[in-house]
């Protein structure tokens, strides 16, 4: 990136965050603007789960294992979570969030993960123009992933600010066809050793943190990834907005806005041979031409990415929840979704069915159409669009949860995801 690129690229940056600290200062001068909260916003109501699972996710594979959780632990605020499973992903995980460093000011995440193995999907190019079945899985082993955000949080946590750092490091093993054949194993390749640094601020003008159903929500955010080996430096920038409407005395109509932007300061390493050589990977050896084509696909991935850098990918679990998690990447993204919240019942419920204890608040139907673009050169957004739309089903604990289940349908299929808290 040339200097003058570089200067405008941060002053872009700056004038966002003026632009959210400003709005912070509008806002909270006139505090009638704002809606009501309709509760406290640190609930210490003790809940716990602890149940065995299966997963079949798309890009991730299929497995079994046992979560376990328990939320404001001895009359705190603190919730401490942990899982076991196995399958085409086997590992373990550990995760330690609202630990009050000052209370209700300033809040610590921190989290571990360690996978012994996984195979994940890469398509056979970025962006939009691939199909369900063009991809190959990249089998890794011994990953292990931590890091922690700190967030410090005002006025009933309708403005917060946070920074968080990310690391891990894992080994790439083979390229596989979909079916679980060997392709290629990689020889002596290099341990990849990624880390991630975010500053983001939030604007929260809803009438509740965990549920809302009236009001504005804001998020810029700034991910910047260190040049690591033959990789780039490089950062995205997200902005998302997110309106809710109340429908009736229960219910909501909430509508959701995502931008995300990469910028390169220095491109990665782009020369194919030496790409081949740090994944370990040698091509030609393959005897295969599809076979050979899908290996070299792999490394043209990876040139890409060093070329325009990756902002945030659609599919998974938030954003086309039809596809597969991180099913479409690219340098710029934009994405829009609706989700009608219907709640069959508001109360104060406590329940105890062995596996999991809390209080119950609401138990909601949703409805949402989802739509997003994602392209290198940003001229390309919205030539090729993917939309997924379905039906949900969550349940609101007391403790500060969402249990979500969810069914999407799109041009790929139909997926269920399991998850917690809203997708926005």
């Amino acid at each position: 990136m040339n200097l003058k690129r570089f200067r405008a690229t941060h002053a872009c940056i700056l004038r966002s965050f003026l632009i959210l600290l400003l709005s912070v200062q509008s806002a909270f001068a006139e505090p009638s603007r704002l809606p009501e909260r309709r509760r406290p916003q640190f609930e210490n109501v003790s809940g716990w789960i602890i149940v065995p699972y299966v997963f079949d996710y798309p890009g991730l594979g299929k497995g079994y294992g046992v979560l376990g959780g328990a939320a404001n632990i001895s009359g705190t605020y603190t919730d401490v979570a942990g899982s076991i499973f196995a399958g085409d992903v086997s590992g373990e995980a550990l995760g330690i969030s609202s630990i009050h460093l000052v209370p209700q000011k300033l809040i610590l995440d921190t989290g571990v993960i360690h996978v012994s193995n996984a195979t994940l999907q890469s398509y056979s190019q970025r962006g939009m123009a691939t199909e369900k079945n063009d991809y190959t899985l990249l089998e890794f082993v011994n990953s292990s992933f931590y890091g922690g955000r700190l967030l410090a949080t005002f006025f009933e946590r309708r403005f917060e600010v946070y920074a968080g750092l990310y690391s891990g490091s894992a080994q790439f093993q083979s390229i596989r066809e979909p079916d679980g054949n060997i392709i290629i194993e990689a020889q002596n390749a290099a341990r990849s050793r990624p880390t991630t640094m975010v500053f983001g601020m939030q604007i929260d003008a809803t009438d509740d943190y965990v549920d809302p159903r009236r009001g504005l929500r804001f998020n810029v955010s700034n991910w910047r990834t260190p040049a690591q080996d033959v990789g780039p430096d490089f950062f995205y920038m997200d902005y998302s907005a997110t309106a809710y409407i109340p429908l009736g005395r229960q219910s909501a109509w909430a509508f959701t806005y995502l931008r995300s932007d990469a910028y390169v300061l220095r491109q990665g390493e782009t020369d194919y041979d030496v790409i081949a050589r740090n994944q370990g990977l040698d091509c030609d050896t393959i005897t295969d031409l599809q076979q050979r084509t899908e290996c070299e696909q792999v490394i043209n991935s990876i040139i890409a990415a060093n070329t325009y850098g990756t902002a945030t990918s659609l599919g998974g679990l938030s954003r086309l929840r039809s596809y597969p998690e991180g099913r479409y990447k690219g340098a710029h993204t934009e994405f829009f979704g609706t989700e009608v919240r219907w709640n069959l019942t508001e109360e104060n419920k406590p329940f105890n069915i062995v596996i999991v204890k809390d209080v119950r608040v609401a138990f909601q139907i949703a409805l949402f159409y989802e739509i997003g673009t994602t392209a290198d050169r940003r001229s390309e957004l919205w030539d090729i669009t993917r939309s997924s739309y379905g039906v949900g089903v969550r349940m609101v604990v007391a403790s500060g949860l969402v249990y979500r289940i969810d069914f999407a349908t799109g041009n790929e299929g139909f997926q269920t995801s399991i998850f917690f808290q809203y997708p926005w």
